[in-house]
């Protein structure tokens, strides 16, 4: 018979192995789709920890206190791709979409953030990808404008 303590030993062992492989799947699964016109792009969260990274320490509407943004430049994503102008169709997961003209790429603009707090963060915790101003470092980024902007779970952009 085990004991109460090999048991909860047992189990803890268990549950850091199932978190482990959860992560480990979550590298390699498409987190965001990239169409523009008839061509498309697929990223992971590996693909997206490649690429040069941002970081934006910003306080929010949505959250308590300063945060610590990490991702992607979206001036950055927007120029890899050669796009200059036009319009950014930004999607969620539960297919809510917003517009971004593609004029808020620029350098010190919004990062497509992947981290909070050196954290992933969760569909609970508005991930696993969000649209993120530098909402402190000019009064125009706090305006219901740049709010609206501001998309959380994001799963697919659209260039138009």
């Amino acid at each position: 018979m085990m004991r109460p303590r090999k048991i909860l030993q047992n189990a803890a062992v268990m549950a850091s192995a199932m978190l482990w492989s959860a992560s480990a799947q979550a590298a390699d699964e498409i987190l965001l789709s990239i169409t523009t016109g008839s061509t498309e792009e697929a990223y992971t969260f590996n693909d997206l920890r490649a690429l040069p990274v941002s970081v934006i320490e910003t306080s929010t509407i949505w959250t308590e206190g300063p945060q610590r943004f990490v991702g992607v430049s979206l001036h950055d994503f927007m120029a890899a791709r050669g796009t200059v102008e036009g319009t950014i169709r930004a999607t969620a997961i539960n297919d809510y979409s917003v517009e971004i003209p593609v004029s808020d790429a620029i350098q010190g603009g919004p990062i497509i953030a992947y981290e909070r707090n050196s954290e992933e963060m969760s569909r609970r915790g508005k991930g696993p990808l969000w649209i993120v101003y530098p909402y402190d470092s000019d009064p125009k980024f706090q305006t219901e404008t740049y709010f609206s902007r501001s998309i959380w779970q994001l799963d697919r952009l659209t260039i138009e």
